[in-house]
């Protein structure tokens, strides 16, 4: 599950479907753009704030992985936030998730 995850993560990168970073993030949800935010499990601080935001723009918040991992997934250095752009790949991610 989680290996399918992350494989999903770097092929709607390579589709150019996603966001990372917090201040690119930032500014889609400013937008009020996104389909899936995915934010690290090793970076609590971000939780609170891009949670309720995105709860606010009824758009899904999972939880998943560590930063290094994330970025790795999408072909990064580390990222503690992640927004699928994409309704497709957020309804894979979020299929394979459970």
């Amino acid at each position: 599950m989680t290996e399918r995850i992350y494989s999903l993560l770097g092929i709607a990168r390579g589709a150019g479907k996603i966001t990372s970073g917090e201040s690119q993030v930032e500014a889609m949800l400013k937008k009020g753009k996104g389909s899936l935010l995915v934010l690290a499990e090793d970076a609590p601080g971000t939780h609170k704030k891009y949670s309720q935001w995105a709860r606010d723009l009824n758009i899904p918040v999972l939880i998943f992985g560590e930063k290094l991992e994330l970025g790795k997934a999408i072909g990064l250095s580390q990222r503690s936030t992640v927004l699928v752009m994409d309704d497709g790949f957020a309804k894979a991610i979020l299929k394979v998730r459970g």
